[in-house]
C-alpha cells in the first residue's frame, strides 16, 4: 500500500490531485492497468518506472483523467458569456481581439462551444482568440480530429449541430469554421511556467478543475488564473467551486447561474440610514426575521431523484435581490414564496445566501441543510456549506461536503 501512496504523492505533485475526489479504488484501478501495459508485476518496481519516466507517468495521468464534458453545458454560462461580449467588450474595444481561454478543455467541447456561441452572437471571427489547454494530449487530439459521438449532445436544444457539424461515419464533424478559431495545447496549470504573462485574457473558463484539488493547491491554481485574467475580464468556474472564489480576491459578477468572477473585492456601497419611526429604534443589531415555515417543514421529503432543479416561480427574483445587495428585500420574497409554493430547496438555498452575506452563520447553515434535505444534489448549496464549515474550523465536514460535490460533478 506504501508504494501506492507514492504514485499518490507523484500525482498530487505532478498535477495537483487530491485522491479523495477520485477515491482510492479508481488510482487503484488505474495503477494496475498501467502495470499490465508495461508488464511490470510489482507496483514498488511500477512506481519507481512513474518517477523516472515522463511518458509513463503522463500515461498514468490519461488513465487517471476520465473527461466528462459536453457542448453547451450549463448553458446559463455561455448566455453570459456572449452578454459580456456585446454590452461590455465590443463597445470598449472598437479594435484588437478578443482573448479567451480553455483550462482544463478535456476534449474540446467546451472551448467549441464558446466559439459557437460568439459566432452565432455575429462577433467577426477575425477578432476572436481562443485558447484551449489540457494536460491529457490524447483528449487534445480528440479534440483536434473534430468528430463526436451522441454522448457530446446532450439536451432537448441542439440546433446547433445543424449549423455546425455535417454528419460522418462515427459521429458528427465540426466545420472548419469552428474549428479554426481554437488553439489547443497540451499543458499543466500548475506547471512552472505555464503561460508565462500578466493580464492576457478578457475571459477565463476554468470549470469542475478544481473540485479536484486539496485547498492549498486550489489558492496555486487561483493565483495563476488571476495572474492571466485582465482586470476587466471574468472568470467561469463550475457550480460547485464558486465557493472556492469566496475566499479568493475575486467577487461575483451577478450574472445569475453562470457562476461568473471578476478580478477584486466588491465595493460596498454606502448604507442608508433605514426609515423608521423612532418608536421602533433599538441599540440591538437587527437580523432579518426568520421566515414562519416551521409547520410547513414537517411536511418535507427528501428528493431521491437525479432530475434537474425545476425553478420556483419567482426565485429569479429573490436571486437578482440578493445579487444587488437587497437581502431584506431577497429574504421576504423567498418567505412568501415559501408560503406560497411550500417548502423548496432553490429557496432555502437563497435564504442560506442572504444569511451568509449578512453575518448570520448558524441561520445560513440551517437553510443550506434544508436545502440539501430536499435536494441532496444541489451543488451550490454544498460548495456554501462546504466554506461555512471550513470557515468555523469544521475542516473534516467541509472535506466530506466537497466531495459529495466533487462525485455530483463527475456525474451531472
Amino acid at each position: 500500500m506504501s508504494a501506492l501512496h507514492d504514485v499518490d504523492r507523484i500525482l498530487k505533485q505532478t498535477m495537483g490531485l487530491d485522491i479523495a475526489s477520485i477515491g482510492i479504488s479508481a488510482l487503484e484501478r488505474a495503477v494496475r492497468a498501467r502495470q499490465r501495459a508495461c508488464r511490470v508485476d510489482d507496483i514498488r518496481t511500477y512506481s519507481e518506472h512513474v518517477r523516472t519516466s515522463a511518458a509513463e507517468l503522463q500515461a498514468l495521468i490519461e488513465s487517471v483523467v476520465v473527461p466528462e464534458t459536453w457542448f453547451f453545458r450549463d448553458r446559463n454560462a455561455f448566455a453570459a458569456l456572449v452578454r459580456y461580449v456585446r454590452e461590455e467588450w465590443l463597445p470598449a474595444h472598437v479594435d484588437g481581439s478578443l482573448r479567451l481561454l480553455s483550462v482544463p478543455c478535456s476534449t474540446g467541447e467546451e472551448p467549441y462551444s464558446m466559439a459557437m456561441a460568439l459566432l452565432d452572437a455575429d462577433v467577426p471571427p477575425n477578432r476572436l482568440r481562443i485558447d484551449a489547454i489540457d494536460i491529457c494530449g490524447r483528449a487534445i487530439a480528440y479534440a483536434h480530429r473534430g468528430v463526436y459521438r451522441k454522448s457530446s449532445f446532450r439536451g432537448d436544444d441542439v440546433a446547433y449541430r445543424e449549423r455546425h457539424f455535417e454528419p460522418v461515419a462515427g459521429g458528427h464533424r465540426l466545420s472548419d469554421a469552428v474549428r479554426q478559431q481554437v488553439n489547443f495545447q497540451e499543458g499543466n496549470v500548475l506547471g512552472t511556467g505555464f503561460l508565462p504573462g500578466a493580464g492576457i485574457y478578457d475571459v477565463v473558463f476554468c470549470r469542475n478543475l478544481l473540485i479536484y484539488f486539496d485547498s492549498e493547491t486550489q489558492r496555486r491554481a487561483v493565483s495563476v488564473l488571476e495572474r492571466l485574467l485582465k482586470s476587466t475580464g471574468l472568470l467561469f468556474v463550475g457550480s460547485s467551486e464558486s465557493g472556492v472564489l469566496l475566499n479568493q480576491p475575486f467577487s461575483s459578477a451577478r450574472m445569475s447561474m453562470a457562476f461568473a468572477f471578476r478580478k477584486g473585492r466588491p465595493i460596498e456601497a454606502p448604507k442608508r440610514p433605514a426609515r423608521v419611526s423612532p418608536a421602533r429604534v433599538s441599540k440591538a443589531p437587527q437580523q432579518f426575521p426568520l421566515p414562519p415555515i416551521a409547520k410547513a417543514e414537517r411536511n418535507l421529503t427528501p428528493v431521491q431523484s437525479q432530475e434537474p432543479r425545476q425553478p420556483v416561480s419567482g426565485a429569479e427574483e429573490a436571486v437578482r435581490l440578493a445579487d444587488q445587495g437587497h437581502f431584506a428585500e431577497a429574504a421576504r420574497c423567498c418567505e412568501d414564496l415559501l408560503r406560497r409554493h411550500g417548502p423548496s430547496a432553490e429557496v432555502f438555498h437563497v435564504l442560506g445566501l442572504v444569511r451568509d452575506a449578512s453575518g448570520n452563520a448558524g441561520d445560513a447553515a440551517i437553510y443550506y441543510k434544508k436545502a440539501l434535505y430536499l435536494d441532496p444534489g444541489h451543488q451550490e448549496a454544498l460548495a456554501h456549506l462546504a466554506l461555512l464549515m471550513e470557515k468555523q474550523g469544521l475542516k473534516a465536514e467541509a472535506e466530506t461536503l466537497r466531495n459529495r460535490a466533487r462525485r455530483l460533478a463527475r456525474t451531472s
